[in-house]
């Protein structure tokens, strides 16, 4: 083999090359990791009502570190995420030392029960709030389902000049609204828009005008509604003598 030039020209190539690309992956090692290039800037993006300066900035100084090569993209989204009312973080370079982040707040439509918010997207999330908000009681998962009924119970029940202020859906899928004046509508499994919007057409009416506190109206007869006024006394029957 010492005696092949061609061989040994091929290896000592080889042998060349293989330290050219040491060199270049040893050097672009310490580019990407040397304190040369540290994040100088992070620029915070987004309408926030919520999320406070400090907490970003606690987040910035305790969370985020590394170059502005080396910085785990995805770890620095999930720890602007760990806010209670950040949904959602994106992060991106900005060359030489920037960091750009957007930050999507949550906007709470309604209380999930004594345990957290629901937004407009129909997601939970843990966030304190003390926004007089409508809350919602239902299956695990059926959030979405109640927040597209809430939408649409609202502009119903506005003629009425009522606001639904709880909302129930049973296991088996069966319906229940509080208003804001207490009066509870039981609204059933089907037909649920249209038995909300005959109690609508008869509040101002028919049921408003009652001497009697109503408590609750059940909606689900097929041809009328039965009325629930705890304070009401049938009148004595009356017997005639022949």
């Amino acid at each position: 083999m010492w005696d092949n030039h061609r061989a040994l020209r091929t290896l000592a190539n080889g042998l060349l090359g293989g330290s050219v690309m040491m060199v270049l992956y040893a050097a672009g090692f310490w580019l990407t990791h040397s304190p040369v290039f540290p994040v100088k800037k992070i620029q915070i993006q987004g309408q926030m009502k919520r999320v406070t300066p400090e907490q970003l900035r606690f987040i910035a100084e305790h969370e985020l570190s590394g170059t502005f090569f080396t910085l785990d993209i995805d770890k620095t989204r999930a720890a602007f995420g760990k806010l209670p009312w950040v949904r959602e973080a994106q992060v991106r370079r900005q060359w030489p030392d920037t960091l750009q982040i957007e930050v999507e707040e949550h906007v709470a439509i309604a209380r999930w029960g004594e345990n957290g918010l629901v937004n407009t997207r129909g997601e939970w999330f843990d966030a304190a709030s003390d926004q007089p908000l409508p809350v919602l009681y239902g299956p695990a998962g059926a959030q979405k389902d109640m927040v597209v009924m809430l939408a649409a119970l609202r502009p119903i029940l506005q003629p009425a000049g009522l606001k639904p202020q709880r909302l129930w859906l049973s296991p088996r899928r069966a319906w229940r609204v509080e208003m804001d004046n207490g009066v509870q509508v039981e609204l059933g499994r089907g037909e649920v828009e249209k038995r909300a919007a005959v109690f609508a057409a008869h509040w101002k009416g028919t049921l408003a005008v009652l001497p009697y506190r109503i408590e609750s109206v059940d909606m689900r007869y097929p041809n009328g509604f039965a009325v629930r006024m705890p304070d009401y006394k049938a009148p004595p029957a009356q017997i005639q003598k022949h």
